[in-house]
């Protein structure tokens, strides 16, 4: 529910506009129909009192007249009421006669509050109380209405409760009509004031979504794309700002690959312009290698020296090259089916003797029969190359453990060591270009400080993975994953990256 709301700007702003409007129209028409029902309820009560007070005066007048005085009480009641009935049709009423209940025609006595009968017996005075009018029809429902009652006092001095009914049929139907005409004006207010709200806000809303679609296809590559600009308004101000800034990025970004492009150049010019020096400078030192043996002492160290680094800046330069040409995307793959099992176990073969010189034992753990996948196996030796020979240097005289296993999808190979190991941040650094954990250590094995970031992006020719872990002191273990075939997407490995070995210990 919570990603629905903060997915789509018009549809909080409609429903937070729509809600808060509907709060606001729905507290208004009660306030409303409350000073209406109030107004309409005081009006009709002071109505009702007057027309009472009117009528007993008149009722008493008549009852202590001296022609009533020789009619029984109760016939003189009863004519009172038939000619008080008589002039309206406002109000019934209900007396009290000493013998008898008189009940003006079309409702019953149970129209009188039962606490009003009691208040009006055992007090003189006028008492008013809301009640609910009861017809004597059964097909006619009960509606609200006034009950007023007082004594009159007959000749004789007796009091006798009379009972004013005012129905507020009339009142009702006025606040019917106003509930009516409230519930539709706040239908129609609310459906006025949705279509304004979504109106302003597509205003609002369409240049931000054409800067937003805008600013996707910068980010995309499109660098040509602008934002149309309309008036004058802060919202064609963001259109200005996009534009401004698309070309402040168009020319920003033209000039870092300008200065690219020409770093990849002199890069690869200079790499080919060593090549036939360094090959004249290393067919040389080979001769003089070969012939150390004649030397003296100090001579035959300084060849061996000399043609040692010649050989690492042979490396060195063969590295630039490679990372030359991935850098200008000329990398290209010879992909072919092999058994990655098989080439592992050749590098491996090939690097025990310098493993052997370091004290290492190298172990080969296979958990499938079939690695076959499609790769280009130059590019795959080479990273077991960078892998191994790094498990070697840094392994402290330890054994390193290589595993290989694969799943449906794909082939994968692990190369633990248990050495110096480096901080788990730098899972991420170590495939950084002339990276060292350890800028003061010495290497055994030698190097150009660029296998592993070769080997990065050999993997990722493959589609593939190749990630590290470490710990210091633990050692270290990077995993190889890659695709069985050129079509297929690495979405896990059968490999952890994690050694078993380490998983139980603190991280």
């Amino acid at each position: 529910m919570r990603s629905l709301w903060w997915s789509s700007l018009p549809g909080r702003v409609l429903i937070t506009t729509a809600v808060s409007t509907l709060a606001v129209l729905g507290l208004a028409g009660y306030i409303l129909l409350e000073m209406a029902a109030g107004g309409i309820v005081d009006a009709k009560r002071q109505a009702a009192v007057n027309e009472a007070v009117g009528v007993h005066a008149f009722m008493q007048q008549q009852l202590r007249a001296p022609e009533s005085r020789s009619v029984a009480v109760s016939e003189a009641l009863n004519r009172l009421a038939d000619q008080a009935g008589a002039q309206t049709t406002q109000y019934m009423m209900v007396i009290q006669a000493p013998t008898s209940t008189l009940v003006s025609r079309g409702i019953t006595a149970e129209s009188v509050p039962a606490d009003l009968v009691e208040t009006v017996t055992a007090r003189d005075g006028l008492f008013i109380s809301p009640t609910s009018v009861r017809w004597t029809d059964p097909e006619v429902g009960d509606e609200p209405g006034l009950a007023i009652g007082t004594t009159l006092v007959t000749a004789g001095g007796d009091r006798v409760p009379v009972f004013y009914v005012f129905p507020m049929t009339s009142e009702l139907q006025v606040l019917q009509v106003l509930q009516s005409a409230v519930a539709a004006t706040f239908v129609l207010l609310a459906l006025a004031i949705g279509l304004i709200v979504y109106l302003v806000t597509w205003q609002v809303v369409s240049p931000v979504r054409r800067a937003s679609v805008t600013a996707l296809r910068l980010a995309s590559g499109q660098l040509d794309e602008r934002m149309k600009v309309k008036g004058s308004d802060e919202l064609a101000s963001l259109a200005e700002s996009m534009n401004q800034m698309a070309e402040e990025l168009q020319a920003r970004i033209r000039q870092l690959e300008s200065l690219s492009a020409v770093q990849r150049q002199f890069v690869s010019d200079v790499s080919h312009e060593l090549r036939t020096p360094l090959t004249t400078i290393k067919m040389a030192a080979d001769m003089l290698y070969e012939s150390r043996d004649d030397l003296g002492p100090s001579a035959r160290r300084t060849v061996e020296l000399m043609w040692f680094e010649i050989e690492r800046f042979d490396v060195l330069l063969a590295d630039l090259l490679e990372i030359s040409r991935f850098d200008a995307g000329a990398a290209v793959l010879a992909l072919d089916d092999h058994d990655l099992a098989a080439i592992v176990a050749d590098e491996i073969e090939a690097h025990r003797p310098l493993a052997e010189r370091q004290g290492i034992e190298i172990r080969l753990r296979r958990t499938t029969e079939d690695a076959t996948a499609e790769i280009d196996a130059r590019r795959v030796r080479r990273i077991l190359r960078n892998l191994l020979s790094n498990a070697i240097e840094h392994g402290r005289g330890r054994p390193v453990d290589v595993t290989v296993a694969a799943d449906e999808d794909t082939v994968a190979v692990t190369v633990r060591d248990h050495g110096v190991g480096f901080e788990a941040e730098q899972s991420a650094q170590v495939f950084d270009r002339f990276w060292r954990a350890d800028p003061s250590r010495t290497r055994v094995v030698g190097g150009s400080g660029l296998g592993l970031a070769i080997s990065l992006e050999d993997a990722k020719l493959h589609r593939g993975w190749l990630s590290a872990w470490g710990r210091p002191g633990r050692g270290a273990q990077f995993r190889l994953t890659l695709p069985r075939s050129r079509d297929h997407k690495v979405l896990a490995s059968p490999l952890p990256v994690v050694p078993v070995d380490d998983q139980g210990s603190r991280r």
